[in-house]
């Protein structure tokens, strides 16, 4: 059963857009999420913290429930 919670607060973020030539917080927050590259796709955990970085730079994420 707690499995399934956690599974449930996962949150699927991928790259789509290069970080050259942004500013440094931006390419702070992509690396704090763990993308490595294009098309680099991870889970990460719902939280607050990593909402926020998600926010600051969803204009280079495609994000996923």
């Amino acid at each position: 059963m707690a499995k399934a919670n956690k599974e449930a607060n996962l949150i699927k973020v991928t790259l789509i857009k290069s970080t050259i030539g942004r500013i440094a917080s931006h390419r702070a927050c992509v690396a704090g999420l763990g993308l490595r590259r294009m098309h680099h796709t991870v889970e990460v955990l719902d939280t607050p913290a990593n909402r926020g970085m998600i926010n600051a730079v969803h204009y280079l994420l495609k994000v996923e429930a």
